[in-house]
């Protein structure tokens, strides 16, 4: 799976494998890693996590599909690789309503409802480490993120190559010193964690149904496994066969939950830097009163080994990850506005799209945390419905192109899609390559 990371080249029509696997991983990269981890912890306790986990190993089967799928019915449009829910709804059901339909649920989700959660947490960690108002903030990110979303897809793959993987080494890099310096409460955190999960640590016995909920919900968010949104990346890339890209896109998911997610839920629970409500009031546990969840939890953990270090690093991690995902959604609203469009390549519904995230993402700067998660979880909610019907409904042709796969493999062959071998319809793209 890594080496296919790397494989593939770049064309006029679309990105590398790695480019695509990068604006992915740039939207599953998010706030979610930071301060929906510690949401996840303070609702429904440390045993959130284990079914962050368990959320992730499910959660990679169907972005497999979706990512396959993805590139299956992708089309050249604007001279580029386009495709996603939308496209496979269409070509793969024969469904044309439903297609429109999530096309607009994606945009509305991806430009209005999400951005604003991810600058949310960027303002808020700026405010608390550097004293920075959230307005200020606002207006940094909206021309940074002007000068991108105006420069089209192909700078949005560039920028997210070199930014992904070093925000990501960075993070980690500082995870594992933590647990480095922790090591000997290793065991004792993992017991915590499982012990959590299924309702046999007395302290948080009361809430094992909380810990389930959060955690599968904040595992969703954060990995965006069949959501839908990745296929759009997927679908962007140049490889010799759809599954190249699905279990690239399986992957992501791994490193997601299990690398980032992870690392910051045991910076949090190595250092005790954490509150856990209780349903019924108050607390179950307070060791930072009067801090409310969110990337402040991981701020304070990591301050406690490296005193005023942890807030700043924090705020700039946050500032990466949160920036990119905003890059990402912007990227996969763009690319359902072009399904929408059809043949006709207007560029004024673009423009107010670009204008429209850009609202968007500085209104979330100056609103509450509680109004912005609200707004992502009902866009996340809005498409992952919509779409996991259509993944569940065109699993087959997946299966059949990974069957594919694998028999070649077992050749000894760097596998090639042959779409009129598998009896596969409307897959234009893989039809002029065959």
């Amino acid at each position: 799976m890594i080496k296919l990371l790397f494989g593939g080249e770049s064309s006029d029509k679309g990105v590398t494998s790695f480019q695509a696997f990068a604006i992915a991983i740039s939207g599953r990269v998010g706030t979610g890693n930071i301060a929906g981890v510690a949401a996840a912890i303070a609702m429904g306790g440390p045993g959130a996590i284990f079914w962050m986990w368990i959320i992730a190993f499910l959660g990679s089967a169907s972005a497999f599909i979706e990512a396959t799928l993805g590139q299956m019915f992708k089309e050249v449009k604007d001279g580029q690789y386009r495709g996603g829910p939308a496209f496979y709804i269409e070509k793969g059901l024969g469904i044309k309503w439903y297609a429109i339909l999530f096309a607009i649920a994606t945009i509305l989700s991806t430009a209005f409802f999400l951005p604003g959660v991810q600058s949310n947490s960027i303002a808020i960690s700026v405010e608390n480490a550097f004293d920075v108002p959230v307005w200020i903030t606002g207006l940094v990110i909206c021309v940074f993120l002007a000068l991108i979303i105006f420069g089209g897809v192909k700078r949005i793959g560039k920028v997210a190559q070199i930014v992904v993987p070093f925000m990501a080494a960075a993070y980690i890099i500082m995870a594992i010193i933590i647990m480095a310096l922790n090591i000997t409460e290793i065991p004792g955190v993992i017991k915590l964690i499982v012990t959590s999960a299924f309702n046999a640590d007395a302290t948080f016995g009361g809430i094992f149904g909380m810990a389930i909920s959060w955690g599968i919900k904040r595992g969703i968010y954060s990995n965006e496994a069949g959501q839908g949104t990745a296929p759009h990346a997927a679908a962007a890339a140049e490889v010799s066969h759809p599954v190249k890209q699905g279990l690239v896109q399986a992957f992501s998911v791994y490193v997601d939950t299990l690398f980032i997610c992870t690392a910051t839920a045991f910076m949090i629970l190595f250092t005790g830097q954490y509150n856990v409500v209780n349903p019924e009031g108050g607390f179950l546990v307070e060791n930072l009163p009067g801090v409310t969840y969110g990337p402040e939890f991981t701020q304070f953990a990591i301050s406690s080994h490296f005193p005023n270090f942890g807030a700043g690093f924090i705020a700039i991690s946050l500032a990466f990850f949160a920036f990119t995902t905003i890059m990402a959604y912007y990227y996969i609203a763009e690319t359902n506005l072009s399904y929408l469009q059809g043949h006709q390549n207007k560029k004024w519904p673009v423009f107010v799209l670009r204008v429209l995230i850009l609202v968007a993402t500085f209104y979330g700067t100056i609103r509450t945390a509680e109004l912005a998660w609200t707004l992502g979880d009902i866009g996340v909610g809005m498409m992952a419905w919509l779409n996991m019907i259509a993944i569940i409904l065109l699993r087959k042709p997946a299966m059949a192109a990974l069957k594919d796969y694998v028999d070649q493999r077992k050749k000894g062959l760097d596998p090639t899609f042959n779409s009129k071998s598998l009896d596969i319809k409307n897959i234009k793209v893989w039809d002029k390559i065959d």
